[in-house]
Protein backbone atom coordinates (compact mmCIF):
# COMPACT_ATOMS: atom_id res chain seq x y z
CA UNK A 1 0.00 0.00 0.00
CA UNK A 2 1.60 3.40 -0.88
CA UNK A 3 0.45 6.30 1.72
CA UNK A 4 1.98 9.53 0.53
CA UNK A 5 1.83 12.59 3.47
CA UNK A 6 2.62 15.75 2.34
CA UNK A 7 2.84 18.91 4.89
CA UNK A 8 1.84 22.30 3.81
CA UNK A 9 1.21 24.21 7.25
CA UNK A 10 3.81 25.59 9.82
CA UNK A 11 1.46 25.30 12.70
CA UNK A 12 2.73 22.56 14.65
CA UNK A 13 5.28 20.52 14.08
CA UNK A 14 3.86 16.87 13.05
CA UNK A 15 5.08 13.65 12.57
CA UNK A 16 4.71 12.65 8.79
CA UNK A 17 5.82 9.00 9.49
CA UNK A 18 3.71 8.48 12.29
CA UNK A 19 0.61 9.82 10.18
CA UNK A 20 1.73 7.32 7.25
CA UNK A 21 2.06 4.38 9.65
CA UNK A 22 -1.59 5.19 11.32
CA UNK A 23 -2.84 6.11 7.72
CA UNK A 24 -1.15 2.81 6.66
CA UNK A 25 -2.93 0.77 9.96
CA UNK A 26 -5.98 2.36 8.82
CA UNK A 27 -6.36 0.90 5.57
CA UNK A 28 -5.23 -2.79 7.11
CA UNK A 29 -8.02 -2.53 8.98
CA UNK A 30 -10.74 -1.60 6.29
CA UNK A 31 -8.59 -4.47 4.10
CA UNK A 32 -7.73 -1.85 1.32
CA UNK A 33 -4.16 -2.78 1.19
CA UNK A 34 -3.58 -2.21 -2.09
CA UNK A 35 -4.93 1.30 -2.45
CA UNK A 36 -3.22 4.95 -2.98
CA UNK A 37 -3.73 7.21 -0.07
CA UNK A 38 -2.66 10.91 -0.01
CA UNK A 39 -2.89 13.09 2.91
CA UNK A 40 -2.39 16.96 2.76
CA UNK A 41 -1.77 18.74 5.97
CA UNK A 42 -2.52 22.29 5.76
CA UNK A 43 -3.87 25.53 7.14
CA UNK A 44 -7.59 27.18 7.53
CA UNK A 45 -6.72 29.40 4.33
CA UNK A 46 -5.78 26.62 1.95
CA UNK A 47 -8.61 24.34 3.12
CA UNK A 48 -11.54 26.98 3.03
CA UNK A 49 -9.99 27.69 -0.51
CA UNK A 50 -10.79 24.22 -1.26
CA UNK A 51 -14.43 24.32 0.82
CA UNK A 52 -15.71 26.86 -1.21
CA UNK A 53 -14.23 25.67 -5.12
CA UNK A 54 -15.31 22.01 -4.59
CA UNK A 55 -18.06 21.89 -2.16
CA UNK A 56 -19.98 25.47 -1.82
CA UNK A 57 -18.98 26.54 1.64
CA UNK A 58 -17.14 29.43 2.03
CA UNK A 59 -15.14 28.67 5.53
CA UNK A 60 -12.51 26.71 6.97
CA UNK A 61 -13.14 23.02 7.91
CA UNK A 62 -10.84 20.24 9.96
CA UNK A 63 -11.57 17.42 7.21
CA UNK A 64 -12.14 17.00 3.84
CA UNK A 65 -11.94 14.06 1.54
CA UNK A 66 -11.79 13.52 -1.96
CA UNK A 67 -12.28 9.79 -3.29
CA UNK A 68 -11.19 8.56 -6.44
CA UNK A 69 -13.71 5.55 -5.82
CA UNK A 70 -16.42 7.11 -6.84
CA UNK A 71 -17.43 8.90 -9.84
CA UNK A 72 -17.38 8.82 -13.68
CA UNK A 73 -13.40 8.69 -13.82
CA UNK A 74 -13.22 6.03 -10.53
CA UNK A 75 -12.14 3.11 -13.29
CA UNK A 76 -8.98 4.87 -14.55
CA UNK A 77 -7.25 4.37 -11.72
CA UNK A 78 -9.05 2.03 -9.35
CA UNK A 79 -6.10 1.26 -6.89
CA UNK A 80 -6.56 5.01 -5.87
CA UNK A 81 -8.61 5.92 -3.09
CA UNK A 82 -8.15 9.60 -2.70
CA UNK A 83 -7.12 12.54 -0.37
CA UNK A 84 -7.48 13.44 2.64
CA UNK A 85 -7.04 17.10 3.42
CA UNK A 86 -6.60 18.74 6.82
CA UNK A 87 -6.56 21.41 8.45
CA UNK A 88 -4.46 21.83 11.77
CA UNK A 89 -4.98 25.01 12.95
CA UNK A 90 -8.95 23.64 12.81
CA UNK A 91 -7.92 20.33 14.24
CA UNK A 92 -6.17 22.81 16.93
CA UNK A 93 -9.32 24.83 18.12
CA UNK A 94 -11.12 21.98 18.03
CA UNK A 95 -9.38 19.56 20.44
CA UNK A 96 -9.12 22.41 22.52
CA UNK A 97 -12.50 22.94 22.45
CA UNK A 98 -13.65 19.24 23.03
CA UNK A 99 -10.93 18.45 25.79
CA UNK A 100 -9.36 16.30 23.78
CA UNK A 101 -5.32 16.00 22.94
CA UNK A 102 -4.53 17.32 19.51
CA UNK A 103 -2.74 13.24 18.44
CA UNK A 104 -6.77 12.17 19.60
CA UNK A 105 -8.32 14.20 17.22
CA UNK A 106 -6.15 13.82 14.51
CA UNK A 107 -6.56 10.24 14.87
CA UNK A 108 -10.35 11.09 14.69
CA UNK A 109 -9.87 13.08 11.86
CA UNK A 110 -7.48 10.87 9.58
CA UNK A 111 -10.00 8.41 10.48
CA UNK A 112 -13.11 10.23 9.11
CA UNK A 113 -11.60 11.12 6.34
CA UNK A 114 -10.81 7.73 5.25
CA UNK A 115 -13.87 6.17 5.66
CA UNK A 116 -15.73 8.99 3.68
CA UNK A 117 -13.44 7.82 0.78
CA UNK A 118 -14.63 3.96 1.10
CA UNK A 119 -18.14 5.57 1.35
CA UNK A 120 -19.27 6.25 4.54
CA UNK A 121 -21.15 9.14 5.19
CA UNK A 122 -22.59 10.96 8.08
CA UNK A 123 -25.08 13.64 5.96
CA UNK A 124 -27.26 11.12 4.59
CA UNK A 125 -30.16 8.92 6.78
CA UNK A 126 -29.63 8.49 10.13
CA UNK A 127 -29.02 4.83 10.10
CA UNK A 128 -25.58 5.59 7.67
CA UNK A 129 -24.93 8.30 10.47
CA UNK A 130 -25.01 5.20 12.93
CA UNK A 131 -22.90 3.34 10.62
CA UNK A 132 -20.26 5.74 10.31
CA UNK A 133 -19.85 6.58 13.63
CA UNK A 134 -19.83 2.93 14.83
CA UNK A 135 -17.13 1.85 12.08
CA UNK A 136 -15.05 5.12 13.26
CA UNK A 137 -15.30 3.94 16.81
CA UNK A 138 -13.87 0.56 15.98
CA UNK A 139 -11.12 1.72 14.06
CA UNK A 140 -10.15 4.27 16.68
CA UNK A 141 -10.17 1.83 19.60
CA UNK A 142 -7.70 -0.45 17.44
CA UNK A 143 -5.54 2.71 16.89
CA UNK A 144 -5.54 3.64 20.49
CA UNK A 145 -4.03 -0.02 21.63
CA UNK A 146 -0.43 0.82 19.35
CA UNK A 147 -0.91 4.57 20.18
CA UNK A 148 1.87 6.97 19.40
CA UNK A 149 1.87 10.52 18.73
CA UNK A 150 1.60 12.80 15.48
CA UNK A 151 2.84 15.70 16.97
CA UNK A 152 5.42 17.00 19.35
Amino acid sequence: MTVLVQNQQCILRIDLREIRRKAQRILQILRMTKKELSILLTDDSTIAELNEKYLHRARPTNVIAFSMQQGPFSEIAPDILGDVVISVETARRQAQEAGLSLNTFLEKLLVHGVLHLVGYDHEGPEAEVHRMEEREEKILQALRTERTPLHS
